[in-house]
């Protein structure tokens, strides 16, 4: 599987809306494998995004490698750290944190896994990630120390988002993070959408399909479920 990117961003261009199904490794319940690929199979995903903000055991090639057996969609890395680094996987989002100024998630994990990264077949996708404020303290906040941007900032995050761009990032992200309460707001992924001419990705908080659509009409080009998909993985039936 290549040109992951390209896809995406052909997918912008028709208009053609992608949705990922992020699985947390730590969360994966193994007696139950075999039903859970077989939803992601009668879902309407378009990719697999695997990662989290904390995993701790080291099932990584085995997770991919399962899913690949009985699974054909691209397989994405969405790392935390980079401990979470797969060749078995097809692409990886190489993140920086632009919402915080915390220097390890800016720049010091990435080059951490540079090396690593070099030593692989993976497709690399540098990604702007900028947390939004949900109501809540999510993972992401924990684990990296940074604070979230204020929901109602919408400058601030359109000059965030403006300035990945303009850096390089090939992909935006608006994350209100997993588990959040509230989800990015519809102003401000249209906002965004708007004054950025990359992709967007928006994660976090979509409890049901009528969020998902309205990230969609607010002009997000790829949504991303994790903890409604984990919570119930029927999701894509209700």
């Amino acid at each position: 599987m290549t040109n992951i990117y390209n896809h995406i961003l052909k997918s912008k261009i028709s208009n053609q809306k992608l949705l990922a199904i992020l699985l947390d490794p730590d969360k994966i319940v193994w007696n139950n494998f075999d039903y859970l690929i077989s939803k992601i199979n009668q879902s309407p995903a378009t990719h697999v995004f695997i990662g989290g903000s904390q995993v701790k055991n080291n099932i990584l090639d085995e997770l991919i490698l399962k899913i690949k057996q009985n699974c054909s969609l691209p397989i994405v890395l969405f790392p935390g750290n980079p401990s979470q680094i797969s060749n078995k996987a097809d692409a990886i989002l190489f993140l920086s944190l632009i919402s915080g100024r915390n220097s390890d998630y800016l720049i010091e994990h990435q080059v951490k896994a540079a090396p690593v990264l070099k030593q692989t077949n993976l497709e690399i996708i540098s990604t702007g990630y900028i947390l939004i404020e949900s109501g809540g303290k999510t993972a992401v906040e924990r684990v990296s120390k940074t604070k979230p941007i204020d929901r109602n900032n919408l400058d601030l995050v359109l000059a965030t988002a403006q300035a990945g761009e303009m850096i390089g990032n090939k992909l935006i992200y608006l994350e209100a993070g997993s588990g959040a309460k509230q989800a990015v707001p519809s102003k401000m992924i249209r906002l965004v959408s708007k004054n950025i001419k990359i992709p967007l990705i928006v994660g976090g908080g979509i409890i049901d399909s009528q969020g998902i659509q309205k990230a969609y009409d607010s002009g997000a080009d790829l949504v991303v479920i994790g903890t409604a998909f984990e919570n119930d993985i029927n999701f894509f039936n209700n």
